[in-house]
């Protein structure tokens, strides 16, 4: 492994040192023309010429920007993608170029990296290379012409010092290529943060893409519960209660000297029938009561109060109505909070409270009860914390041992 990545350094060497020295070259020879362009637009910025010198830097930097990421991938291998171009076109475009950070971030590596890191690299290999070779041949210019063999200078004089230059020579031969690369890793480091995109870049289009998805995916699930709904209501409902009104006709029906068995069975058919109608009923408001849609939010937590096993008084205020998604997250968070009201506190009375703004909607359901709850494995509130998220809520609960309970969820519901 050790003699492979020998192999592939050596046959990398040339690569780093174009690598490093074009860049010098190129960053010392552009970082006066930047500077230049950058003084008259500031100066002249009052007037309109000052305008055409801001489009013509950023015209500079730009394809200064594509050169450096071209050298990377052509010598290297190693691929800057760009930042993202504006969308707007024209005029606006520009503008929008001078309201972004990858602007100013590609100016400074033309400005400072350019006449600092980079020609210093640059000066640095290319002294290794050019002082190694001369070294390296002492002896030769010692043969041709002794003048010129005493340019190099040292303390030893003679045969001596020839031999001392081939040594250093070849120390500099050896060094060169490892300060070629590491000094073109130092410039890459700089160069894919300020050239290319950022990591936070990289990630906000897919972040927008999953937002984006997510919305749909909950839009769908919505829609998804209000067609069950409705064909449970249209559907199994209708004739689970003619199936009931069918039975208590049947038991009303009943010959006073029927048999007790058959009277028995029919008045059990008849009282199942009517919990499970019970029950589909429940479900049915449980999944997205058809209330919600027609009269909102207020109309729809008016009968989950009017149903709760305990005492509740109920104050919505809201300033307009909120998105479809947040409302049902809202029904759904103060059925469940209620359900587990009765469930678990041992509360005497218990409060919901709905406000909201343009921005945001806020449940508060709050209870008398012993306290204690908490989110966690195995906690109902994981799930109401999971619903809440799905639309960037956030969900706390307050409940100190002994009470009493506060279950906050805010919810956006604005732009």
């Amino acid at each position: 492994m050790t003699t492979i990545r020998a192999r592939v350094e050596r046959r990398l060497a040339p690569r780093h040192t174009a690598y490093v020295v074009l860049g010098g070259v190129v960053g010392a020879l552009a970082a006066p023309m930047v500077w230049t362009l950058a003084s008259l637009a500031t100066g002249l910025l009052v007037v309109v010429v000052g305008v055409a010198f801001v489009g013509l830097l950023l015209l500079v930097s730009e394809g200064l920007s594509r050169w450096h990421r071209a050298r990377a991938a052509a010598l290297l291998g190693v691929v800057v993608h760009a930042p993202a171009d504006p969308v707007e076109p024209g005029w606006r475009g520009w503008l929008a170029r001078l309201g972004r950070a990858s602007t100013w971030r590609q100016l400074a590596y033309h400005a400072f990296v350019g006449p600092t890191l980079l020609a210093a690299s640059a000066a640095v290999v290319a002294s290794c290379w050019g002082g190694g070779l001369v070294l390296v041949t002492s002896p030769l210019w010692a043969r041709i012409s002794p003048e010129v063999l005493a340019l190099s200078g040292g303390l030893l004089q003679g045969v001596g010092r020839i031999w001392v230059s081939t040594a250093v020579g070849f120390g500099l031969l050896v060094l060169a290529p490892h300060a070629a690369r590491r000094l073109g890793a130092l410039d890459l480091a700089i160069l894919r943060p300020m050239l290319g995109e950022t990591r936070g870049e990289q990630l906000s289009p897919r972040v927008t893409a999953l937002e984006q998805t997510r919305a749909g995916v909950i839009d769908a699930a919505d829609a998804e519960r209000r067609r069950i709904e409705r064909d449970l209501h249209d559907g199994a409902q209708q004739r689970l209660t003619s199936l009931a009104l069918n039975l208590g006709m049947a038991r009303s029906a009943l010959a006073p000297d029927a048999p007790p068995e058959t009277r028995r069975a029919i008045e059990e058919a008849h009282d199942e029938a009517k919990q499970a109608l019970a029950e589909l009923r429940g479900f049915v408001r449980g999944l997205h009561p058809a209330v919600l849609d027609e009269r909102g939010l207020d109309a729809a937590l008016s009968g989950i109060v009017a149903r709760a096993p305990v005492p509740t008084s109920l104050h919505v205020l809201l300033a307009e109505r909120p998105p479809r998604t947040v409302e049902a997250v809202a029904y759904f968070v103060v059925s469940e909070a209620l359900t587990n009201v009765a469930k678990h506190s041992g509360a005497t009375r218990a409060t919901v409270r709905v406000t909201s703004d343009a921005h945001r909607l806020v449940v508060e359901v709050g209870d008398d009860g012993q306290g204690g709850a908490a989110t966690g494995a195995g906690s109902g509130l994981t799930g109401l914390s999971h619903r809440v998220a799905s639309v960037d809520g956030i969900l706390t609960v307050t409940s100190p041992v002994g009470g009493p309970t506060v279950l906050r969820a805010e919810m956006p519901c604005g732009s």
